[in-house]
């Protein structure tokens, strides 16, 4: 009899990551390297396990995740919400926990565009008066 899988997708900036999860002993693979291996930065490693510290599942289960899109940071910010909505997807008991911590809410600050007529998107060009 096969494990029961869950899925959930965290998004953060532009960046997209697509989480399952299933039962085992603490495994992450981000697309296909381990954690260590793929975020080479020590708060972005900590970014991910945020969410299984502070539900106390740390060494519970598997996590198979897909993540594209954005930088280093915005990857591991889509994740953390990805582990956190299939936690929840798991036991509906934890939401209140990850709640309250704020792991839940989809951070949506994205890059501004640039509008016409500038250099950027609030950045004008320089004005001469004479």
């Amino acid at each position: 009899m096969a494990a029961t899988k869950y899925y959930a997708t965290g998004k953060r900036k532009s960046a997209v990551a697509k989480v399952w999860l299933a039962e085992g002993r603490g495994e992450i693979k981000v697309n296909g390297h381990s954690v260590e291996d793929y975020f080479t930065l020590e708060n972005a490693r900590e970014m991910v396990f945020q969410p299984l510290a502070a539900t106390g599942t740390d060494n519970k289960f598997d996590f198979m995740i897909n993540v594209s899109g954005g930088g280093l940071a915005g990857q591991a910010g889509a994740i953390k919400h990805g582990i956190s909505r299939v936690l929840q997807e798991y036991d509906p008991e934890l939401r209140a926990v990850l709640k309250k911590a704020g792991y839940l809410t989809r951070d949506a600050r994205i890059k501004e565009r640039k509008k016409y007529g500038q250099r950027g998107a609030r950045a004008r060009y320089q004005f001469s008066k004479r």
